[in-house]
């Protein structure tokens, strides 16, 4: 009975604080649509109101909000729109995969992947002002147009032969009024395939011996499964670690919120010491392979790090606008790098071409994709189990490969929540770059064979 008691109110104290943080960030949402001319949006105009005489005094709300603070109340403003969070969960993420939201909860979490404050796990990459600039001979494609009313997507670009051919924001009265060209578009997975280019380089530039180099020099991951494995295995996601972390299975992991804590913290809770084996290797998608070989990366790179970054999305891909990478709160030394990013539409595509280019142009990190592709592996059973816009054949080098339809095609391809994807056909110079805010198998499941893949059947 004293059991179910304490995890009764250990429950309600999540819950209330789970509101406070809740309401901590519509308070943010409200003050960012007064700023940026949407007071439309919010009531009487954008009139404040004393927040904490809506709580108890001495409640957990009222104490969340520091409401003791303000002896004249604490004015806040409030919105008229309609929200309805993904779950039950007041702080909840993400929008969840089978949710069907309407366009003022896309408004809200559009707010939170793009424009609130990430500071706290996202660290700004500046660009020096030397982008490169597109030609642009643009046509207009009726059926983009038409999913783009209806749909989760944000952006769709279509670049083929040296030329952007189309150039589309979602339309107004959906959500493209909220977007412009330096609207910055979050993907966790996308990242993934980011973290491998830069392997590339750091290859070429003689940190790491090869895909075939054995990481066996990281303390960090002694004692543990991964540790004298062949890089490949980290690149494909076949290292053995199926017992231990299955995404797909239950959208988590055995291993907890690895993703908010350092690889230190991550292998002496469930590695170390733990007896951990590895299993077969096959594919197995997740996100802590791709923490791993982002943090051996920095571990090889050292001190030159910041240099080698700047080398890359300067001096090669040149981008344009500022752009955002990952980590987490705990101590660098221990591995708290993150693939996360967030960068502007353009400069996703700036990124397409220079892998592009270099594939086309046989240089040291074309030989690397060259490699990988060669080496990629089969997803087998996995590969249903992704959603559709995703769904591949294979996958080599954290990239996806050998898409339906397009077998006859080198294409690599960058996946990530919420429909976002990037496809890149090395040998006939097309790209495609979707920025999406969500996807479903129900009312925002897009059309991505007209979308994805009908462009690099023949072109346009």
């Amino acid at each position: 009975m004293k059991r179910i008691l304490v995890i009764l109110i250990l429950s309600l104290l999540t819950s209330s604080n789970l509101f406070a943080a809740e309401l901590n960030n519509q308070n943010q949402f409200n003050k960012w649509l007064l700023e940026n001319g949407h007071s439309q949006y919010l009531k009487d105009g954008g009139a404040k109101v004393d927040i904490c005489a809506t709580f108890k005094k001495n409640s957990d709300a009222w104490l969340n909000e520091e409401c003791g603070n303000y002896p004249k109340g604490k004015m806040i403003t409030r919105n008229n729109l309609k929200i309805k969070l993904a779950n039950k969960a007041f702080s909840s993420t993400n929008i969840t995969y089978h949710a069907n939201p309407n366009r003022d909860t896309l408004i809200y979490y559009l707010w939170k992947y793009s424009y609130r404050d990430r500071s706290s796990h996202l660290k700004e990459f500046k660009s020096t002002n030397n982008s490169y600039d597109f030609k642009f001979n643009l046509i207009e494609d009726k059926f983009v147009k038409k999913q783009m009313k209806t749909k989760g997507i944000l952006s769709y670009l279509y670049y083929q032969d040296g030329e952007v051919l189309i150039d589309e924001l979602s339309p107004k009265e959906r959500l493209g009024e909220f977007l412009n060209n330096e609207t910055k578009f979050y993907s966790m997975s996308m990242g993934k395939s980011v973290t491998s280019y830069l392997v590339g380089h750091a290859i070429c530039e003689g940190y790491i011996d090869g895909v075939d180099a054995r990481v066996n020099d990281w303390p960090i991951i002694k004692d543990s499964l991964y540790h004298d494995q062949k890089l490949i295995n980290f690149l494909n996601m076949n290292t053995g670690d199926q017992k231990y972390i299955d995404e797909f299975k239950d959208g988590t992991s055995k291993l907890g919120a690895y993703e908010d804590r350092d690889i230190e913290t991550t292998m002496r809770l469930h590695f170390r010491n733990k007896n951990t084996k590895k299993s077969k290797e096959r594919y197995n998608y997740n996100g802590f392979v791709t923490q791993l070989i982002l943090n051996y990366m920095k571990f090889k790179i050292g001190e030159d790090y910041d240099k080698f970054y700047s080398k890359v999305f300067n001096d090669k891909i040149k981008i344009k606008n500022s752009i955002r990478y990952g980590y987490t709160s705990y101590k660098e030394q221990f591995g708290n790098g993150h693939p996360n990013i967030m960068a502007t539409r353009f400069d996703y595509l700036r990124l397409s071409k220079a892998i592009m280019d270099d594939y086309q142009n046989d240089t040291c990190v074309g030989k690397y994709l060259k490699e990988i592709y060669k080496r990629r592996i089969p997803k087998g059973s996995k590969e249903t189990e992704e959603p559709f816009f995703n769904r591949t054949k294979s996958y080599g080098g954290q990239f996806h490969m050998d898409f339906p339809g397009l077998k006859d095609k080198i294409i690599f391809g960058m996946g990530g929540y919420g429909g976002n994807m990037i496809l890149i056909d090395v040998e006939n110079s097309r790209i495609l770059v979707v920025n999406s805010l969500h996807y479903n198998n129900k009312q925002f499941k897009y059309n991505h064979k007209k979308l994805l893949h009908d462009p690099f059947k023949k072109g346009k």
